[in-house]
């Protein structure tokens, strides 16, 4: 499922940043996914985070959710984010 790859792909985020100082981590994150996740990945994420489905979520991916920015109103949040199926 694709919508998993995200979630597996933010955690490796998170992963990364964890060893960070700690004044840096839920930045890092969040600044990460802004620059380089497309708006239909971002709002893949944010339907996950807004139904309060955190299961399987570093905890660091849920608190960056307060700084990564929402797509756009109307932005399409289809199951194919951009991510091959193979990936």
């Amino acid at each position: 499922m694709q919508h998993d790859k995200l979630i597996t792909m933010a955690n490796q985020i998170a992963t990364f940043f964890q060893s960070q100082p700690k004044a840096e981590q839920v930045a890092g994150v969040a600044d990460h996914i802004n620059s380089f996740w497309e708006p239909r990945m971002r709002g893949q994420l944010f339907k996950r985070l807004d139904a309060g489905e955190t299961d399987g979520i570093h905890p660091l991916v849920v608190e960056a959710g307060a700084k990564i920015h929402r797509p756009a109103a109307g932005t399409p949040v289809g199951t194919d984010p951009g991510i091959p199926a193979d990936a």
